[in-house]
């Protein structure tokens, strides 16, 4: 693969994963009271959801912005894990819901790979 469709392919997924973090993020704060709601049927206290809604904008930061590699790993790892858990979350709970965060799964796998490679390009 060439670096160009490398690079679209990092800007897709990234693009995509944004997306989903921007809204997921922003509903923490706009619609609190449903958020709070879904976090108490998964088990997840609720004293977390601003906390998590900041930490999302900030990796979003992380990541587009290149301050450090090391935050941006940290970041991506953070998205993996707060993704992976609200997926085993809502199939513990046998919601239906896990869909959604399947495919925030694969955008974040997704980008992170294409960073990857990216890197290795330019090596």
């Amino acid at each position: 693969m060439n670096t160009k469709t490398t690079k679209l392919l990092y800007r897709i997924t990234t693009g995509l994963l944004t997306a989903l973090m921007l809204m997921s993020a922003t509903m923490y704060f706009a619609q609190y009271d449903m958020v709070s709601e879904v976090f108490g049927k998964l088990g997840y206290p609720t004293h977390i959801i601003y906390p998590l809604a900041i930490a999302k904008y900030l990796g979003l930061i992380a990541i587009w912005t290149n301050i450090s590699p090391k935050l941006k790993e940290w970041a991506y790892a953070g998205f993996f894990f707060d993704i992976l858990l609200a997926m085993a979350a809502h199939i513990n709970i046998n919601d239906g819901e896990f869909i959604p965060s399947s495919i925030g799964l694969l955008l974040v796998l997704s980008s992170y790979y294409f960073h990857r490679q990216l890197e290795k390009e330019s090596k």
